[in-house]
């Protein structure tokens, strides 16, 4: 069947998707929608680990502040709040779908806890140096099990379905979310998914950027499409730089975690000097703005290619055991990283800004949900917390799936199938292959680490010719995977370049050469697409 009817519609298949979805599983009937399979997301990447006070020497108090001073005066504060005081309990109930963590001792909880970037004391807790695999491997054993949820793989969300467009009533006050049409990759064939509730959970826009930690899937897909739905988006200038990619030409994508300097890892120039300390008194425990930006001005100073992540002071026995995925993959490429350096480049990695939210995920359209990287509850402020990520997905869908649960189910209208009756194959793909690469880079050479206002310009010169061009290519031709990942892709991209000219300061992730200062009063970024 094209069509099919949902309780509620999840789109995306991270750690917050399979979350919402087996919160709901025991009394609504949940589709999950993901354009490869489920074991292809960003939540899948996070190596690090959960922050959650655990121990005997913290507290939720102390886990908020931390955040307060790394959001660097944007976090909303009730959020951080609810956040860190509901993080003991989405632990406890990630053990209990069978969650394997690090086990230690030392901390009193019987679980390894490290430290990383920002913390004033040891939260962490983590699954060797591949939490997130070790999460969705257990969340996806649980989703396959159950008979409520119908998995949807190879299927992209291509728009929302939104009441004012069915019903071709604009001034409509009650506007409301139905569902999506999605594309079903195999076939080629536009279907509609209609539901009481439905939730957005694609994930971050990384990859509107060359280089990048995530996935291939992180086109901001559910930021453009809430954003087209009418939804208002916030912060999104705030992309945090990973400091640590591997550089390498074999090694795409490869994350070397924070933890790796949470355990005494020293960053080094080829001569072998340490460089952080002059930047900041923390050095390689700066928060992660810090640490990208003293890389960046280092590479650019001396023109480099790279810089060093240097841990092999530490014993072998240790580093195998703390960090076997990161050791393992450094020696496939001949490097032996408990006797030599890693070398290392800042990378996009986490977009803390997108569609503005509750604390329990509620967008401005009613019914529409969004939840993990793709929202913005205003917990990152204009700078993430090392491993706040996963907890933001545990607990924020924890609550919304609570909401979900107290509704009443409610009748669904008809609504009207896809239309191609106007669309023709496209002529020629490589239009969209040519756009892809142009907005990357970019995005990569204007709108990266450090700014300025005649690159950021620039940059929106070039998306504005973009998108006029991606846009009458998807009015006349049939839509395709790549075509609509494309389209999401320079929709973000228009978003960040908005916000980030609309800061005429330097806060956070987000650096202005030409408005170097922090202003008094940090406010947030709020776009709202006209009606």
């Amino acid at each position: 069947m094209d069509n099919l009817h949902f309780d509620t519609l999840i789109i995306g298949s991270g750690l917050a998707g399979f979350t919402l979805a087996l919160n709901l599983a025991k009394t609504r009937r949940v589709g999950i929608v993901t354009k490869q399979t489920l074991n292809d997301s960003a939540s899948g990447w996070a190596q690090g680990g959960i922050a959650a006070s655990l121990s005997d020497e913290d507290t939720p108090e102390k886990h908020v502040q931390d955040t307060l001073i790394a959001g660097a005066g944007l976090c909303d504060e009730s959020t951080v709040r609810f956040v860190a005081e509901h993080a003991q309990e989405a632990i406890s109930w990630l053990i209990e779908q069978g969650v394997e963590f690090s086990r230690d001792d030392n901390h009193g909880t019987g679980y390894h806890l490290t430290k990383e970037g920002g913390h004033s004391t040891r939260r962490i807790i983590h699954s060797g140096d591949a939490t997130g695999k070790a999460v969705q491997q257990a969340l996806i054993e649980q989703v396959r099990s159950c008979p409520n949820i119908q998995i949807l793989e190879q299927h992209i969300a291509i728009d929302l379905i939104a009441s004012d467009k069915v019903h071709k009533d604009p001034t409509n006050h009650d506007k409301h979310c139905m569902g999506a049409y999605v594309l079903d990759r195999d076939n080629g064939r536009v279907r509609t998914f209609m539901a009481q509730n439905t939730v957005l959970a694609t994930g971050g826009a990384s990859k509107v950027y060359l280089y990048t930690t995530n996935p291939d899937t992180a086109t901001g897909d559910g930021i453009a499409m809430g954003w087209r739905a009418g939804c208002r988006v916030a912060n999104m200038e705030f992309i945090q730089f990973h400091p640590t990619c591997l550089y390498h030409p074999h090694a795409k994508s490869f994350l070397i975690s924070e933890a790796v300097r949470g355990e005494g890892g020293l960053l080094k120039l080829s001569s072998g000097e340490c460089f952080m300390a002059d930047h900041d008194q923390r050095a390689e425990l700066a928060p992660r703005d810090i640490v990208a930006r003293a890389i960046d001005f280092e590479m650019k100073k001396r023109g480099l290619d790279c810089v060093y992540l240097d841990i092999s002071h530490k014993p072998a026995s240790f580093l195998q055991q703390h960090f076997p995925t990161i050791y393992a993959r450094c020696l496939e490429l001949g490097i032996d990283l408990t006797k030599e350096p890693i070398p290392v480049v800042p990378a996009a990695h986490y977009t803390c800004g997108g569609i503005l939210t509750d604390p329990i995920g509620r967008t401005d359209l009613k019914n529409l949900y969004a939840v993990g990287e793709t929202a913005h509850t205003g917990l990152h402020g204009a700078n993430r917390l090392a491993s706040n990520s996963l907890l933001e997905c545990l607990v924020v869908a924890r609550a919304a799936a609570k909401e979900i649960n107290n509704q009443q189910p409610i009748s669904m209208p008809m609504i009207p199938d896809w239309d191609e009756s106007r669309v023709t194959d496209a002529d020629e793909e490589i239009v969209i292959s040519h756009n892809w690469d142009e907005l990357r880079r970019c995005m990569w050479s204007y709108v990266g680490i450090v700014r300025t206002t005649k690159r950021l310009q620039r940059a929106q010169h070039r998306i504005d010719l973009l998108r006029e061009e991606i846009n009458e290519f998807y009015t006349h031709f049939r839509v395709s995977s790549d075509l609509l990942e494309l389209r999401n892709l320079v929709d973000t991209a228009d978003l960040i370049v908005r916000s980030a000219m609309l800061r005429h300061e330097s806060r956070g992730l987000h650096y202005s050469r030409d408005y170097p200062d922090v202003l008094p009063q940090a406010c947030n970024t709020v776009l709202q697409k006209p009606l």
